[in-house]
């Protein structure tokens, strides 16, 4: 990553340790997460993330049949660009090496992201994911949502490329024809496989004792029925990500009337050429030599469709995360208005 704002376009390098047992044919169905992780993960953004600063890191752990074990993680040092000497790669080599020198699993299974009210359905995050996954089967990205987490509820999911995007992808062909002959949209782009927290007995006395240092405020956060800031902004990046579309809607638009006006003109010359040599066959003269159309008339570039797909997919997740937090802002209000009515 060569910035912290950078960091949310470049995309993350694997580090490939190989692992001691066979690869497993069978795809990860459960993700196992330590306690330890997910505190983690909420230490670093707490630590390092501030706003729309988007934090990431490694997960280490191991493949037990269909089931992925993340047992540990450690996060990318924050630098900037004037760290030209900083070693992204020996970097996570090292931390891996130590980690194995005091017995930890230190197998590569994937990293962690944060995200900005959802906002992670980009090109950076896929060509990220393709890299991991296609030197590490098995590898994931965590997804964390601090300002969600904030509201009350872990938000924390973890996503793999299909097998459709990882073809897709391998052949780097977005053309409108590649994707079609594929069919896949943007609802068949990333898979979601289910989380399984596991805490140990001490991190359930750890999280006892952080509950009970938790002020009383923190604990009624639930209860809160103020909703305009968090809906606000959703609304607004969902409006700015539909604005996106219709700009690419234009585009492929512009595309489908030049190459249907070019197929035109074709057909013309085509036309005007025929009835040149049957002319000049009547007058006994050769016809005319012939001529590359190809050359001729150069189909027009299509606009990459692999953008649109995210940019779908990325409105799907702002509608349904407004969704969700409608729906439970009115679950409160009914509530609220329950009580109201039964304390007067």
């Amino acid at each position: 990553m060569a910035s912290r704002k950078e960091s949310v376009t470049a995309a993350v390098s694997p580090v490939v340790v190989p692992s001691t047992g066979g690869t497993l044919d069978s795809p990860v169905k459960q993700i196992q997460i330590e306690g330890l992780v997910v505190l983690k993960i909420i230490k670093h953004y707490q630590e390092e993330g501030q706003g729309s600063e988007v934090v990431q890191g490694v997960l280490l752990g191991l493949v037990v049949e269909d089931r992925l074990e993340i047992t540990n993680c450690f996060p990318f040092p924050q630098h900037t660009e004037d760290d030209a000497d900083f070693d992204e790669v020996q970097y996570q080599m090292e931390m891996m090496r130590s980690l194995r020198h005091v017995n930890i699993d230190h197998l590569h299974v994937g990293w962690y992201q944060s995200t900005y009210y959802g906002s992670f359905v980009s090109r950076a995050l896929l060509d990220s994911q393709f890299s991991y996954q296609h030197a590490i089967e098995e590898s994931v990205v965590l997804i964390y949502d601090p300002i969600k987490t904030a509201q009350g509820s872990l938000s924390l999911k973890a996503y793999r490329l299909t097998p459709k995007l990882m073809e897709i992808c391998k052949e780097k062909d977005f053309t409108p024809e590649g994707l079609k002959k594929a069919n896949i949209g943007f609802e068949h782009m990333f898979e979601e496989v289910p989380i399984v927290i596991k805490n140990s007995h001490l991190i359930s006395v750890l999280m006892w004792e952080l509950e009970e240092k938790s002020t009383v405020a923190d604990k009624h956060e639930l209860l809160n029925l103020s909703s305009s800031n968090h809906l606000e902004k959703s609304l607004q990046l969902l409006m700015d990500r539909v604005d996106d579309m219709n700009q690419d809607i234009v585009k492929y638009n512009t595309y489908s009337r030049n190459l249907s006006k070019q197929q035109q003109q074709k057909h013309q010359y085509v036309q005007r050429r025929q009835q040149e040599n049957a002319q000049r066959q009547s007058r006994g003269e050769p016809p005319l030599p012939e001529e590359d159309i190809s050359k001729m008339f150069k189909p027009p570039q299509p606009p990459p469709r692999m953008d649109t797909l995210l940019i779908a997919g990325q409105i799907n997740n702002y509608c349904g995360n407004v969704k969700e937090f409608t729906s439970q802002n009115l679950g409160k209000l009914f509530m609220a208005e329950a009580l109201q009515g039964h304390n007067s």
